[in-house]
Order: C-alpha cells, then structure tokens, then sequence
C-alpha cells in the first residue's frame, strides 16, 4: 500500500488522514496532542488508522509549532548583527502608537534584547552602491563574542541589502564558519522588499523559531525514516501551499499558522466543487477558532503577518492566507474575574488536563462542559465511543465556579450560565468573521458560512444568526478537516520584491520583465524541491495613490496595459475605502508573484464514510433558549443526499458533533455535506 497522509497537530488533538490513491479508501484519526514530544501522537494516529509510516508514500504536515513559540516566547537566545548605527531598529519599530487611547500602552519587547544586539561596519547605499565594505574581520571578531555567551542563534540584517544582498550573505558564511553549532538567517533570505523595521523583524523572528523548527522537523523525518518512511515529506505552508523540508529549515517563519491554513485550503476546494464563490471559512477547534474568507473564489493573501496582532505585536514579512484567530474554542475556560464578570478564554484546558467533562483532572468549566450540560453532546459516544463524558461533573463545575458566585443556583442556574458561556463564545466568534468581512468592505450576508472543526459544527447555526448568514455547509469528516485540506493542497512559493514608480507605460514594461525573471527563480526552485514541471503563476502589485503611506495588493495576471490596471486598483480601492479618484496619479511599490506546482489529491467525492444502517429514531432533551426541547438525534454516516428534515436535530459522528435549530432545516448535499438553512423550518 503508498498512502498520501495528512497530519495535523493542533492545540488539544493531533489529527491523521490517509488517502490510498488506488483503492480510493479514506482512513481517519485523532488523539490528544502529546507536547513532551508531538511525535509520540503523530504515532498513536498512525497505530489507530492501522496504517504504518512504511505504508506512506507522502506526508504532509502542519504544526502550531511555529506560532505557539513566538507568542510563548519559548524559542532560542538569538543575536542580531546589524550595520552600525542601527541597533535600535527592532525597538524603534516605526514610531507610532497604534492604541492612542490606551495610557497604559506598552508594545511587547522586541524577541532580541538590546544586550544581544550588535553593530558592525559596512553600508549599502540606496542606490545599491557600496559605501563601506563589509568588515570581515570585526565579524569574526565578534563571533568570538557570540560563541562565549552561548548565542543559539544568529540574526543579519543589514541597511539597503535589499538592493544588493551580497554582505549579507557574506557575513552569514562568516558566521557559519565560526559558529558550527548556532542556526544562522539573514533578512534577504526571507524577504527583498524595503521596509528596514518589517525586514528586520522577519530576520529575527526566523532565527529565533529556527533551531525549534530544525530541530523538530529533522527528528519528524528521521523517526518516520526509522519506522519505514521511504516517501516524501512536505510542511504546510502559511501562503497556503507545501513547502519542502530544507526550505523549512531555511524560512521557519514560512510555518507560522501552518496549523489552520490547511481547513483554509479544504474549504476552497468544497467551495470550486458546490460552485460557490463567497464563503467564510470557520475553524473551531479545541483551543482557538479561525475564520478565513473566499471573495469570488480566492483567499486573500496578507503580505505582512503581525504576531499577537497589530497593536501589540510584532510583524512578519511573510505571505499569510489572510485568518482571524480568537481564544474561543471548546477547551476555552469560563471565568470570573475580580468584578464578577463572565469571561470565556482565551486560557484553554488543552488536551491535559482537559475540560471537566474529561475526567483527566480538569477542575475549571470550559465550552465543551457548558455544551454536554446543555444536552448538545452525547456523553457516550464523544470521539465514537472512546472518550465516556461526565455530565455530573461538568453540571457541578459550572454551578459552583460560576452559577453560584453569580447567584443562579442548582440544576437550572448552572444551565442558564451554561448557555450563557456559549453566547459569549458566540459573541467572540462573530467578532472574528466581521474582522476579516466587515472590515474588508464586504457583508457576511452574502456569504456561506462552511464550518468544520471539532466545534465549529455546534456552534454554526447559532453564529450565522448572529451575522444574519443564511447557508451553513459542514463538510464530511469535519473533526479532521484541517488535515483533509492538506491533501488538496498544492506546491507553492511566494516571492516579492520592491518595485518603485509611476503608473505608466514604460513601469508596465518592467513590470513584466521583472516577473519573467521571478518567474524563472520559482519555478527552477519548485522543480528542484518537488520535481514539478508544469508551473502557473498569479501576480499581484502592491500599488497607491502618489502620496500615500499605505498600500493595497492588487491582483494584475494578464494585464498588460496602463488602463487595466489602473481600473484593476480602482475597484480594489473602492471596494475597501468606499471611493476612488479618476484623476490622482497612482504607483507601484512592489509585485508578488505566487507560483504553483499541482500535486496529485484525493477527490473530495470519497472522503466521507458511508455506512448502511437506517437513520434512527433516538430522541433526547436538548437546551434552547432556556428550554428542554424534544431533539432528533442522527447518525451522520447513515443520512443518504437528498435526505432532509426540519430541526431540532443533532447530526452526530466520530469527532464532531452538528447543531440545528428549532427554526432551521437541513438537507444532505451531493458530496455528504450538510446544508443547514437558518430561519428556514
């Protein structure tokens, strides 16, 4: 047997699809993640699915890894070497304060302190002549340095490189030679465009993930390779595509929400296979929820990632399918905090100890307690059987640590809390679509919302009335779809550079020419990494009204003359600000170039299972709004298409549970999905 396996490491469960290409057959699984070591789950999911890694001839894999380290600020003690005269850039940032209202506003320390930051002589002017050579000799001098205070790391950005990189590259060797045993980046590596603070923050964040990184991918390969893995592994990048191991190894930062990208990518297939063009892509797993949007049948691609968000954090320049996370998922705890209020995370029971209901020592109630107390969930058949819940405890958890101090008492004050937790996780999650919606100048109403995840499916109906959504679409197998999305996913790279000028002919031409010669880099570079031969490529520029500081990345494949590009940033202008200007003159900043490779993928017609037994009869009282409803209960895998039926239901399989309202219907589409119609009883 040759396998095509998906693994997903998430906060709570690691999850495992395997796809045989001849037999067509779909294998699942799912077990808590194992953070000693998240190989040792990646292992229990191939002993469940029965399939071993000798029996793979491909793994591709997305990992939080990246992410959680930055955020956590667990990763390597990391220097940076700079030119001289700009040590302070990372602390400088770009001198603003993006909360002016907060007086107690603080940005988050930058991940190098100053004490580890270092100067050295050389200097690239900003026409791309050299001023001052690189001092080679002060270099060594000061690895020296970096070698008695035991730097794990190793960060080089220089002023102006992204004209002519060659002392970075240079000083890297340096380093290499003098420091065997650290990890060593330098920012043109990762990125050519400009912008010196974003440049230099990329540079340092890569270095500080990278001997992570490394470290972890390189023991994946070789405990797979010692238990037989002879094929090929692949990470899932954060621009939505595969990337190979060594350029892992090389750009870390390429990973950082390589986790959620792969649901993103699963949900854009669904989306071209139902033909539908507008969906917002919702993630709820056990610790977040994400949510991503499809306009017109394309994700949009950020150029700039920002780590802990914008006001605070710090970015990334790096290509990053554009996703909202929040701390709401169904491990998410309920709290209250000095003043009594009700609060639901962003602090999450993770897979250990868990959620009460658990009984693997959790002692604080979080969604997925409020959720069983509530009658959504069975108690007996959580992840098919394997999992028993305990409601008693669950009950008791949210009556004492939150009923009571509230004054709701007994059975009845704990359910009204329970569903009281759930509408401030609703809240929270709807805060998220309007983000990535509203805020792009576009209304939720007009998309679908497609949900997967353990949680998203029992929360979906209740968040598209919260945003007025009218269709709900639950892919089969949603538990795991996020790895599901990894095997419909492409090769990919991204590549960008700064492109100064006026909107004019002549900047068109270039334009051109330079997109030949990225053209040739990326696709040189996908068949060296996965032997690809047939290449496409998408162009975007990154262009503005003459004047402005800020940018709008605009998509400009097969456009070859001033006029349709000029319409092409109009209409994206307009759409985001409300108004355009006919008669102000427009420029260019950079371009982007994205280049694919297809690879072979499942059909997404196979992927749900099928079972022949006769949809049941089995009712159970079930909580809406404050009151125990008689509830059809299903069997996901015995609803045929084209069966239909009215709510209240709960739709149940391994893995993830399905909510309809009283007012709602569903109905099973083509390819097993469930279509809920909200309002539509």
């Amino acid at each position: 047997m040759s396998f095509a396996v998906a693994v997903d490491i998430g906060g709570t469960f690691t999850d495992l699809v395997a796809f045989d290409p001849v037999t067509k057959d779909v294998i699942y699984a799912k077990s808590p993640t194992t953070y000693g070591n998240f190989v040792d789950g990646i292992l229990s999911c191939f002993d469940q699915a029965g399939v071993g890694p000798a029996d793979a001839e491909l793994l591709n894999h997305g990992t939080t890894l990246v992410i959680n380290s930055l955020i956590q600020r667990q990763g390597a003690k990391t220097a940076l070497v700079t030119t001289k005269g700009f040590r302070d850039v990372l602390e400088i940032a770009r001198a603003n304060r993006p909360d002016p209202f907060d007086l107690y506003y603080e940005r988050d320390e930058p991940l190098i302190p100053r004490d580890l930051r270092f100067e050295v002589t050389e200097r690239i002017g900003a026409d791309g002549e050299i001023i001052a050579p690189l001092d080679g000799q002060a270099l060594a001098d000061l690895a020296g340095r970096l070698k008695s205070l035991d730097v794990e790391a190793v960060a080089v950005f220089f002023m102006n490189s992204y004209l002519d990189p060659r002392h970075e590259v240079e000083a890297a060797e340096i380093l290499k030679s003098h420091l065997p045993g650290a990890y060593v980046t330098y920012s043109t590596e990762l990125t050519r465009e400009w912008y010196e603070y974003e440049r230099s923050s990329t540079a340092a964040a890569n270095a500080y993930v990278g001997p992570q990184v490394s470290t972890y991918v390189r023991r994946l390969e070789s405990d797979m390779e010692g238990r037989g893995f002879g094929g090929s592994l692949f990470m899932m990048g954060s621009n939505g595509g595969l990337i190979s191991v060594d350029r892992t190894c090389r750009q870390p930062v390429a990973l950082v929400e390589s986790g959620p990208i792969g649901g993103c990518i699963g949900a854009g297939a669904y989306a071209q296979a139902l033909g539908l063009k507008n969906l917002i892509s919702f993630d709820m797993g056990g610790t977040t929820a994400k949510c991503a949007l499809i306009d017109q049948g394309r994700f949009s691609v950020d150029s700039v990632y920002y780590v802990n968000g914008y006001v605070k954090g710090f970015p990334i320049k790096s290509p990053v399918i554009d996703i909202v996370e929040v701390g709401s998922g169904g491990g998410s705890i309920a709290w209250l905090d000095d003043q009594t209020r009700l609060h639901v995370g962003p602090e999450s029971a993770g897979s250990s100890p868990g959620p009460v209901c658990y009984g693997q020592g959790g002692t604080r109630p979080t969604v997925t307690d409020a959720n069983l107390v509530l009658g959504r969930l069975n108690a007996e058949k959580f992840l098919g059987g394997k999992l028993k819940l305990d409601t008693d405890g669950a009950t008791r958890a949210i009556a004492g640590q939150v009923a009571a101090p509230l004054g709701y008492e007994g059975t009845d004050g704990a359910l009204r809390m329970a569903e009281g937790i759930l509408a401030i996780a609703t809240v929270t999650m709807a805060g998220a679509i309007r983000r990535v919606s509203v805020e792009h100048g576009l209304d939720p109403r007009d998309f679908a919302l497609f949900s997967y995840g353990g949680g998203g499916p029992l929360h979906a109906a209740n968040l598209a009335r919260e945003l007025n959504i009218p269709l709900v679409i639950v892919p089969p197998e949603p538990g795991n779809f996020s790895a599901i999305g990894m095997l419909l996913a492409d090769a990919r790279i991204d590549a960008a550079e700064t492109f100064t000028g006026p909107l004019d002919e002549p900047m068109v031409d270039a334009m051109a020419q330079q997109f030949l010669a990225m053209e040739d880099t990326a696709a040189t570079a996908l068949k060296r990494d996965f032997g690809a031969e047939d290449v496409y490529f998408e162009h975007h520029a990154e262009m503005r009204y003459c004047g402005q500081r800020h940018n709008i990345k605009v998509p400009v494949s097969g456009l070859r003359d001033v006029a349709a590009i000029r319409d092409a940033f109009a209409r994206d202008y307009k759409r985001r600000y409300g108004h355009a200007d006919a008669k102000a003159e427009v420029e260019f900043q950079a371009v982007h170039l994205s280049a694919f490779a297809a690879m072979d993928r499942p059909d997404i017609a196979r992927l749900p299972r099928i079972s022949g037994d006769a949809v049941g009869e089995v009712e159970r009282p079930v909580m809406f709004q404050g009151e125990a409803v008689t509830t059809k209960i299903y069997d996901r895998a015995s609803l045929a298409p084209g069966f239909q039926a009215s709510g209240p239901a709960v739709i149940e399989e391994f893995g993830s549970t399905t909510l309809v309202g009283p007012n709602d219907r569903f109905e099973i589409g083509d390819l097993h999905e469930i279509r809920i119609h909200c309002g539509e009883a």
